[in-house]
């Protein structure tokens, strides 16, 4: 199974790394700072923060949620989604320059650590 994991991870890194990249669409793409205007507005209680939380949110449960049904394991382990969204929100105070989908999976590789 980790064998599997590593290869579509390498499969998920290899875009960047093509020529001709491919156009990449959905919240994964944002960046770490309008993930973190969205989570602290929604902390904040503005609904057009709220609206796009929820959008980051959606975006996350279903790349999970296909990554988990690709693998056949579940990859947070228990944790809750609200917890993804926190530790998602500490890793773009301190990557800036990232976007969605890198903290992301920076917290999977965490996890992956885990016993």
């Amino acid at each position: 199974m980790l064998r599997t994991f590593t290869f579509l991870l390498l499969i998920l890194f290899s875009f960047s790394a093509t020529a001709s990249k491919p156009e990449l669409l959905g919240y994964g793409v944002k960046s770490c700072s309008q993930y973190r205007s969205a989570y602290y507005g929604w902390k904040q209680g503005h609904e057009a923060n709220i609206a796009q939380y929820q959008r980051f949110q959606d975006w996350l449960t279903g790349f999970l949620s296909g990554l988990s049904l690709a693998l056949g394991e579940d990859l947070l382990k228990g944790v809750e989604i609200e917890s993804v969204m926190r530790r998602n929100n500490v890793y773009c105070e301190e990557h800036t320059e990232s976007d969605f989908f890198n903290a992301t999976m920076k917290l999977l590789e965490s996890l992956r650590k885990l016993p």
